[in-house]
């Protein structure tokens, strides 16, 4: 263990000197992996010892200041000194009885960040892996009780010869909620998709429409936060539209619910604390270490009908919520504690003012960039995200091939309004001026050298 705490701490020292991409890709690692399954042990200084030396070789800088090429945050120090924590302890977080101290913490973390987030205090909240996760709770939540409304106990009949559950979702959405319709059993086939704006944001009248052919109450998911552009949906004027129809709102918010969390950008996502559930990542803004994301569920009682699978061998203790009853597991480790390490060290202050700066950068960014002639930003700048477009499709490649072949940044690909663009997303706790400095450099540069 203090081998691989030192290597730890010496990779993290190394991060603003290292390149940021890997050395070697998933076929020229593997080619230098032993993949033979060992007939006979070794000792566990020598294991450790080839598993530092060889997955060296095969990790991305996603901890790095200069990767921008996903919404990922950048595992906060103080964070990852309490995963190692969590991962020595050993502890099953599902059961607050085998684990009180778990349980507690969590609980915990799950009323700071409702407070953080402006969301209702009463809410049911899950701790999960991620926003994947995070949105098929909500929409599972969101199916069972919407079923239940018409009459129709999923638990005893499942599915079939249910009644119908109109979906609805736009057009800009991520795959995270459309994997989630999927995982429910609700058919991505079966789901309308709503026209969106040149920002990814779902028109009104697009979903006033689609819910004039409603029969039975609904499913409807917004947005906190596309992908490529950073907008919201228009939760003040969607919400009541929605619930008018008796329908159920969730939000995949896995990196734009932390807006609501700064008073000066809160207007932005104004009416988001209106919906029924949301989706957001630990992982992500609150720059957790993987995998860390909350399922949030304004009733309590939906989440916990929805999710809770108790054996009979377990013990009924009545003092506390369970958090197995909250999520799809009922064996996980306590995921939870790295963000409680986080909001405990940062305050409420320093988590809003890290999600401002953050949002500040990409304005610098993008102002910065948008003074060149051949180059466009393709988004409004609304929170942390920015699509940058060359002349041509095949010049906006060409950049990005070899801005990230250098790795001394790293941005990502992406596809927006029919063009490709670098996508740069800002979310890692370490990132600065000096960071963005280098990428407007590199991005300028390489683009003036194609």
């Amino acid at each position: 263990m203090v081998t691989a705490a030192q290597e730890a701490v010496a990779y993290r020292a190394g991060l603003n000197s290292s390149t940021v991409k890997p050395e070697l890709r998933p076929a020229a690692f593997a080619s230098q992996f032993d993949t033979t399954l060992p007939q006979q042990g070794a000792s566990a200084s020598s294991v450790i010892g080839n598993l530092i030396a060889t997955a060296s070789k095969g990790l991305q800088g996603h901890a790095s200041p200069r990767f921008f090429g996903y919404v990922c945050g950048g595992s906060m120090p103080v964070g990852a000194a309490a995963d190692f924590l969590v991962t020595s302890w050993g502890q099953n977080a599902a059961s607050s009885w085998e684990s009180p101290s778990a349980a507690v913490i969590e609980q915990t973390v799950c009323q700071w960040c409702l407070e953080l987030l402006g969301l209702p205090l009463e809410s049911g909240v899950g701790i999960v892996s991620g926003a994947t996760v995070a949105n098929t709770q909500g929409i599972i939540a969101a199916r069972d009780t919407l079923l239940k409304r018409q009459g129709w106990d999923v638990y005893e009949n499942g599915l079939f010869g249910a009644p119908d559950v109109p979906v609805f979702i736009g057009d800009a959405a991520h795959s995270a909620p459309m994997a989630g319709i999927r995982y429910a059993g609700l058919g991505l086939g079966r789901a309308t998709r709503l026209a969106a704006d040149d920002q990814g944001r779902i028109l009104i009248d697009a979903l006033r429409a689609a819910l004039a052919t409603c029969k039975n109450p609904p499913l409807v998911i917004l947005q906190a936060g596309q992908i490529n552009t950073g907008a919201f949906d228009p939760f003040a004027e969607a919400i009541p539209l929605i619930h008018e129809a008796g329908g159920w709102v969730h939000v995949d918010g896995a990196f734009g619910l932390w807006a609501h969390a700064v008073p000066e950008l809160r207007d932005r996502l104004a009416g988001v604390d209106r919906a029924d559930s949301w989706a957001v990542d630990l992982h992500k803004w609150l720059n957790a270490p993987y995998d860390a994301g909350l399922c949030i569920v304004r009733d309590r009682a939906d989440l916990v009908s929805a999710m809770s699978a108790r054996g009979d061998y377990l013990p009924e203790i009545g003092e506390t919520w369970e958090p197995s009853e909250s999520t799809l597991e009922l064996s996980r480790r306590a995921r939870g504690i790295p963000s409680y390490a986080i909001i405990k060290h940062l305050g409420a202050k320093g988590v809003r003012a890290m999600i401002a700066h953050h949002c500040a950068l990409a304005t610098y960014l993008a102002d910065r960039l948008a003074a060149e002639a051949d180059i466009t930003i393709m988004n409004d700048v609304v929170l942390n995200q920015v699509a940058i477009a060359c002349e041509t499709d095949e010049k906006t490649t060409t950049v990005l091939k070899r801005i990230q072949e250098k790795a001394l940044v790293y941005p990502s690909h992406g596809v927006w309004l029919g063009r490709q663009i670098i996508r740069v997303s800002i979310i890692n706790h370490a990132t600065d001026y000096a960071d963005i400095d280098i990428l407007i450099d590199e991005i300028l540069e390489t683009s003036r050298g194609v």
